[in-house]
């Protein structure tokens, strides 16, 4: 690391000025990692130590202009990550190996693609990274630290960890693309005539109903609305008790009306005549090139209306926006029949422990192998499309 190189830890992203974090991240591309979204959990205390998710962000400096940023938090649990590490901490167990702390690499309670070290352009990511990692490194073998982790990693930024050391792990997710649909129609036509007569049904259920279909996005906004979507929210988790990943408080929701927030958020609601008064919403973030799906929730039992919601609504209007891709959330084999294509995750790993570090090391080539008989054999399944990953 050259002299006029330095690095800081940050225990809230407040300590990295917003114009300096948005030099190096592009809210239009990722917004999960803008500055405002990662602020709004920090000040909401959806993300903060009293929850486990001790933010711990790392900068390097150049002459004191920011040339590198790592999202990080310090955590001593493994809630809200989307990839199901029970096999590692098990293993932990069995060595006599704390498990906990762990630092992640992550968009906090968001299984979204995209995570890397943020690298100005100017500088060399491979040597940069290399450099990050040789800091995490230090910092976590000085404190007790048993693993680094990056999850839900940028593609493109994958090979900059392998080479830093850092074991990949792939995980699967869905995924709707867009095939040069121009309409809702064009979508149905990739089905095979039984799914397609199956999806008209659910579709038309909803129609036949009183109810209707309101989009609501950037100036249309507001508090009230975002209010409304934490009930939805808090009440749908609740069904769920202890499974239910309630993370999110009513001041994170709240927050979002911000502007600076709500111009990527897209809500699907379903009302009897007055969007203000909705019997369900969906909650969907978009950079106008992807769509993502991420919370909903409903006060009325209704047959097919999370799938409207969820699912058509939201294809429908990422086909009329020219989105290229919508990412609809973790879980759900029921989104595999509705034309969601299984698709890779990769995440990134470092164990500072040796034994531990070796074993899984072993392991992760015949566990990726697996994962990617999986994701072809799901996709053997969708009742459009034979689709075989070259991974």
């Amino acid at each position: 690391m050259k002299s006029s190189t330095t690095f800081r830890w940050h225990r809230s992203i407040k300590e990295i000025p917003r114009e300096k974090w948005a030099h190096l991240v592009n809210k239009k591309v990722l917004p999960f990692y803008d500055w405002n979204w990662l602020n709004a959990l920090e000040e909401s205390e959806s993300v903060s130590s009293r929850y486990g998710w001790q933010p711990l962000h790392l900068s390097l400096w150049e002459n004191n202009r920011l040339i590198s940023l790592a999202p990080l938090y310090l955590k001593n649990h493994s809630y809200g990550e989307f990839i199901f590490d029970q096999a590692f901490a098990n293993l932990s167990n069995r060595l006599s190996v704390p498990y906990y702390p762990k630092l992640i690499g992550m968009s906090p309670l968001s299984p979204i693609e995209g995570y890397k070290f943020f690298i100005s352009s100017e500088k060399d990511s491979r040597e940069i990274t290399e450099v990050m990692m040789k800091i995490i490194d230090e910092f976590a073998i000085n404190n007790n630290i048993s693993s680094c982790n990056f999850l839900y990693v940028d593609p493109s930024w994958k090979k900059h960890g392998e080479s830093a050391n850092c074991s990949s792990w792939i995980n699967k997710q869905t995924l709707w693309s867009s095939h040069g649909e121009q309409s809702f129609e064009d979508y149905l036509a990739r089905f095979n005539s039984n799914q397609r007569r199956n999806i008209k049904k659910e579709r038309q259920s909803i129609t036949k109903t009183d109810l209707r279909i309101s989009i609501i996005n950037g100036e249309e906004i507001n508090l009230a609305m975002m209010e409304m979507m934490h009930n939805f929210y808090e009440a749908h988790c609740s069904r769920w008790g202890a499974w239910g990943s309630k993370y999110l408080t009513k001041a994170f929701f709240e927050r979002l009306a911000n502007k600076d927030l709500a111009n990527n958020i897209v809500l699907f609601n379903a009302n009897r005549g007055n969007p203000k008064e909705p019997i369900a919403m969906s909650f969907c973030i978009t950079d106008y090139q992807t769509l993502w799906g991420r919370y909903w929730g409903s006060k009325e039992e209704i047959k097919n209306l999370h799938f409207e919601l969820c699912y058509y609504s939201p294809i429908s209007w990422a086909i009329k926006n020219g989105i290229k891709e919508f990412d609809p959330g973790a879980g759900g084999n029921q989104k595999m029949r509705r034309g969601f294509t299984a698709t890779p995750r990769f995440s990134l790993h470092r164990w500072y422990d040796n034994t531990m570090a070796q074993i899984i090391k072993d392991w992760l080539p015949k566990a990726n192998n697996m994962m990617k008989e999986e994701i072809n054999a799901s996709n053997n399944e969708v009742p459009f499309i034979h689709t075989k990953i070259d991974l």
